[in-house]
């Protein structure tokens, strides 16, 4: 084997090394989530955000607390995550990506909630 193929083979398998070792963090990335995945993994949990938390009910109703309980609605529509929140009448939707045990909500201005799953 001359010089020149031992420097190709050991490079080879510092790539092959680099590879693997990166596999783990792109398992790790955001993973965007269809209507079915989201009622899915939203239904019947509760998820903690940096000052507050919020219960999503499989009724349709969701009771956010950041000090004080907040009841509304939330539903699943075209691959979105919606809530209203009376006496507001509108719906606001989002699109929802899951990393792991947590949550991100993502608006229509690219405005983003990130939450983590609570066990109760």
């Amino acid at each position: 084997m001359t010089n020149e193929q031992v420097k190709d083979g050991k490079m080879w398998r510092k790539a092959l090394v680099l590879l693997v070792l990166a596999m783990p963090a792109a398992a790790e990335d955001w993973v965007p989530l269809t209507g079915p995945q989201i009622q899915e993994a939203l239904t019947g949990k509760k998820l903690q955000y940096e000052n507050a938390w919020q219960d999503f009910r499989a009724s349709g109703r969701t009771l956010y607390n950041a000090g004080r309980d907040s009841w509304g609605y939330w539903a699943v529509r075209d691959d979105q995550y919606c809530s209203q929140w009376p006496p507001q009448a509108p719906w606001d939707c989002y699109d929802v990506s899951q990393k792991g045990d947590q949550i991100r909500f993502i608006g229509a201005f690219n405005d983003v909630s990130e939450g983590v799953f609570v066990e109760e």
